[in-house]
């Protein structure tokens, strides 16, 4: 008999050292990327990858958390977790993007921005909110793909999309299960308890409507299977696509709000 997988298995899955990253994901979905830098305020953090580049030629603006596999990628990438000048240098992005109308499409893959004496002082909190904001009122179409580890507000941060699509084994939550066990029982230790009882994995998410689309994974990590998601993330991305841009700027906005209006009620499964 297989063994079940529980949610503290696939938080490790979603962690995993060899998980694909955002730039492999660009890399084998997107033509032409070209890497943006800065926030235009004396700062470039590499915990968010920015850029433009053409899916199906379509042009798209792309906003991707980074984390890195090597000690050295993970110490430039801050180990995937940004600073406020990530959010600014995201936001200006968006900004463009609604300038000459292109779609934009977030990748999450995050512990939760980083919460050092830099970040604070260069005021991470506001940077979240505008960046939230920013998203919230944006006219153009808005797609995010969880694709690994998405926790707190750094993840949310580029999350208030359109339609939210999710890898299988990824994860998606308000908070580490290291960091509720440290508030719920004075103990981290207790992290499997807790990611047992957060409703972190993609098919809690789909039943309380926080996500639209689980994306089916292989259970072995090869070139071959990773291709196979890649034909269902483009399979997915075709469709929301064709059905987003068929909307005026003020029904995108209105799309967006009636779907963060559902979160919490109940929905059918739907897995591709």
């Amino acid at each position: 008999m297989t063994k079940k997988i529980s949610s503290w298995d696939i938080v490790n899955i979603a962690r995993g050292p060899y998980r694909k990253t955002s730039l492999d994901y660009i890399d084998n979905l997107f033509e032409d990327f070209i890497e943006l830098h800065g926030d235009r305020l004396g700062y470039d953090d590499k915990a968010i990858v920015c850029g433009i580049g053409k899916y199906n030629g379509i042009p798209v603006t792309i906003i991707a958390e980074q984390k890195g596999r090597t000690t050295q990628e993970n110490i430039e990438r801050n180990f995937g977790m940004p600073n406020p000048e990530s959010y600014r240098k995201a936001i200006r992005l968006m900004r463009q993007a609604e300038k000459f109308n292109r779609p934009i499409i977030t990748f999450i893959d995050t512990k939760g921005a980083y919460p050092g004496l830099h970040a604070e002082e260069h005021g991470q909190g506001e940077a979240i909110a505008k960046s939230m904001l920013t998203l919230a009122n944006i006219k153009v179409p808005v797609i995010n793909i969880v694709i690994g580890e998405g926790s707190s507000g750094g993840a949310l941060a580029i999350g208030v999309a359109n339609k939210i699509l999710m890898l299988e084994y990824a994860i998606y939550s308000i908070i580490s299960p290291e960091g509720f066990a440290s508030i719920i029982w004075k103990d981290s230790s207790k992290k499997e308890k807790a990611a047992n009882k957060m409703k972190l994995t993609s098919k809690d998410l789909l039943n309380l409507n926080v996500i639209d689309t689980i994306i089916k994974e292989e259970k072995e990590d090869s070139d071959d299977n990773f291709m196979k998601v890649i034909a269902r993330i483009k399979k997915e991305l075709d469709l929301s696509l064709e059905e987003l841009m068929k909307l005026s700027p003020k029904e995108l906005c209105y799309h967006r709000y009636e779907k963060f209006r559902k979160i919490g009620t109940y929905k059918k499964e739907k897995v591709n």
